[in-house]
């Protein structure tokens, strides 16, 4: 997956051990939104491990990075980088470019720069080329499942240095749900202490009625957190957290059951897969209660997005709850379904007085509130509709992002969500904008997402099984745009030898 460049059949540039290096662990070219990087987390200075080469960054270099605000044409993800016989030169308008670049430098390197462990007798040199990059979409994404299986935060650095190679630009960090609570409140301990352990897990499908009878938990600290989030700002990701509202909580209630419709109610964290119908209630001190652990939110993760879920809220419980007709009939709402709506309107609010987005995922391409980024998965035609409405759009079709989907139908794959295949043609034939969409419409599409939710994945060897190479069909289409099979297909052959040097146990 090395960029579509027009390299002169000349010579190649040798690394001199005096130049300046770049960082370890990047792919293909495909990748991210618009960022919003601090203008001082640029380039991380990185220790040559594989190459062995005493590389200190010199202004006077044959390896020179260059920024120029002028190059508006480069946007803030694009990149122009000249290798000639004895000098390379990397320019950008931001430094989030020069990021980019860099990883498109570590794969045109051999695959062995790649590697943890020093890499003794290769010839460490680059093909003569001269390339313009920039990515089609902005927003070129991966949403990783925390709250159904808990990995630790060193696992998703690693995560993140792959999401970086392959120039993934929003890392998706799925933090709650209904089996599990990871997000540290200080003013809500119980939500970690109760909610972040669960007694057992569900084994096979909703509805098998068979359980391991193994307990489950886990949660970050703070500290984590934040440093997971600096860690990716460094490498060109933006990490942007999810907490599950008004549905999905059924961790949440098992901690607190008095944000719920029946307060007297106690509850277990959930130990099944599927929808829960437990949902929030809508009285004032729920929603307190989310404005509290946005406030939290938003002072850990720095993205300008946040995204609240609001999908899969079954209203059965607002239709018998007193409470709830008394907000249906004090807002002048149809009735309880409505409350769905009005809930998330009252979220965004929240977030957008406090200058960031809201983002929620569309079940009908139509219920959620104008100020929302839409996600769209469940129906192609959603991501139209929502586009047609005004709101920006990330096209995440279950049936082509979705990555805990098996990746074939062969009796050899791991265990997956049942019910659908997604094969690797499927990923990259995915256009995140509709084919029906005129230039407005388009316009308001800002990327893709690929999706791991973790009911069935609880590794990090099995989390990268079904990730790769799907996430570079994704990362591919993303950034270059075209759908050209048979070209994406030839570079992914080169590009598997870097996932083997970085150690990826990925599908063949």
């Amino acid at each position: 997956m090395s960029p579509r460049a027009s390299p002169p059949a000349r010579s190649r540039a040798e690394l001199p051990p005096h130049q300046t290096y770049l960082p370890p662990r990047t792919p293909p070219r495909p990748q991210f939104r618009r960022r919003s990087v601090p203008a001082q987390a640029s380039v991380p200075t990185l220790v040559p491990r594989p190459t062995g080469l005493p590389l200190p960054p010199s202004p006077d270099g044959r390896f020179t990075l260059a920024l120029d605000a002028g190059r508006g044409d480069l946007g803030e993800e694009g990149y122009a980088l000249t290798v000639g016989p004895h000098a390379v030169r990397l320019l950008a308008a931001h430094p989030t470019g020069l990021l980019r670049g860099i990883q498109t430098v570590r794969q045109l390197l051999p695959a062995q720069a790649l590697s943890a462990t020093p890499q003794h007798g290769t010839r460490w040199s680059l093909p003569c080329a001269d390339i313009t990059d920039v990515p089609r979409h902005p927003w070129r994404g991966a949403m990783l499942d925390v709250a159904r299986h808990f990995q630790p935060v060193s696992y998703l650095r690693r995560y993140v240095d792959l999401l970086a190679l392959h120039k993934i630009s929003v890392f998706h960090l799925h933090l709650t749900d209904d089996q599990g609570w990871r997000m540290p409140v200080a003013a809500l301990p119980k939500l970690t202490e109760v909610g972040g352990r669960r007694a057992e897990s569900q084994k096979g499908p909703d509805g098998s009625g068979a359980y391991d009878g193994v307990p489950h938990g886990g949660a970050y600290t703070r500290a984590e957190l934040t440093g997971l989030v600096a860690y990716a700002a460094a490498r060109g990701v933006t990490v942007m957290p999810e907490i599950e509202m008004p549905g999905h909580v059924r961790a949440a209630l098992a901690a607190y059951p008095h944000l719920g419709n029946h307060p007297e109610r106690t509850l277990d964290v959930w130990t099944r897969w599927g929808v829960c119908d437990t949902v929030l209630g809508v009285h004032g001190e729920a929603l307190d209660f989310c404005r509290t652990v946005l406030d939290e939110v938003m002072d850990v993760f720095p993205s300008p997005y946040v995204h609240v879920g609001g999908e899969e809220c079954p209203t059965t419980e607002w239709t018998h709850s007193a409470r709830a007709r008394e907000r249906v009939a004090a807002q002048g709402l149809p009735g309880p379904g409505a409350l769905h709506g009005w809930f998330l309107g009252r979220i965004g609010e929240h977030l957008v007085r406090n200058g960031r987005r809201p983002v929620g995922w569309a079940e009908t391409g139509a219920e959620l509130p104008r100020d929302f980024t839409v996600m769209t998965w469940r129906d192609p035609a959603h991501a139209l509709t929502a586009a047609r409405r005004g709101h920006p759009v990330v096209n995440a079709h279950h049936r082509a992002t979705y990555l805990d989907y098996a990746q074939s139908d062969g009796p050899h794959e791991p265990p997956a969500q049942p019910g659908a295949v997604v094969g690797l043609r499927a990923v990259h034939a995915h256009d995140p904008v509709p084919a029906e969409a005129d230039d407005e419409a388009a316009g308001r599409v800002l990327g893709s997402q690929a999706q791991l939710w973790t009911e069935f994945v609880t590794t990090p060897a099995h989390i990268e099984y079904l990730t790769y190479p799907r996430l570079c069909a994704l990362a591919d289409r993303g950034w270059s745009g075209a759908g050209d099979w048979a070209d994406f297909r030839s570079r992914l052959d080169g590009h598997t030898a870097r996932l083997d040097a970085l150690g990826v146990p990925r599908r063949p």
